[in-house]
């Protein structure tokens, strides 16, 4: 198995919700990206983007509807297309194999407020709270990764200032929402990572 970077972990347990296609090349490298479909407790089902290397994928022969377990990080890039969501997150896999536990769905980053925290109030008086954390990785680059607190964490976290360090634990979530252009509603899919806890640091 590759390095894991210690800042930034993920773990997901779902079913592969469609056929991996290329990606992109990256140093000699082909990779490839699939969903991956997994249960939360309340019964949504948050299809999440994982990519993976073609030498690892040439390993384990998966096919859609397989249970799989993946464990690496999360990544982020800016989508140029005009097409879909702006900010893509996805999953890089640095481990992949077949699974029968139940759905899981784990986030560990550390990393560093690059925006002010965003702190509001639903209609229904549910405080929440949206950072947005920059997590280095290899190569001197970063990771920028949206999440969004709640409740008391909500509230504590609207208080960090830019720069400040924190440690958190959570889940990605997907979010579709309607974007109006001109004119017309278009439904696209949000990228988050819901936050369970989290600290400065």
């Amino acid at each position: 198995m590759e390095e894991l970077w210690t800042n930034n972990l993920v773990e997901l347990i779902g079913v592969l919700g469609g056929k991996p296609e290329f990606s992109h090349r990256s140093r000699t490298e082909d990779y490839y990206m699939f969903p991956l479909e997994v249960e939360r407790l309340s019964g949504t089902t948050d299809r999440l983007n994982v990519v993976i290397s073609a030498a690892m994928l040439k390993k384990t022969e998966i096919a859609e509807g397989s249970k799989l377990y993946i464990r690496g990080e999360a990544r982020s890039f800016n989508n140029k297309s005009g097409k879909g969501s702006k900010l893509i997150i996805t999953v890089l896999a640095r481990e992949l194999q077949f699974s029968d536990e139940e759905d899981k769905n784990t986030v560990f980053l550390t990393g560093t407020l690059c925006k002010a925290p965003n702190f509001r109030k639903t209609p229904m008086g549910r405080e929440i709270c949206d950072l947005m954390l920059a997590v280095n990785r290899r190569y001197e680059r970063s990771d920028y990764l949206p999440c969004i607190a709640w409740g008391q964490t909500a509230a504590e976290a609207s208080e960090w200032t830019v720069g400040t360090t924190v440690k958190l634990e959570g889940r990605l979530q997907s979010r579709k929402y309607i974007k109006v252009q001109n004119g017309v509603g278009v439904e696209k899919t949000a990228y988050e990572v819901s936050v369970i806890t989290a600290e400065k640091v």
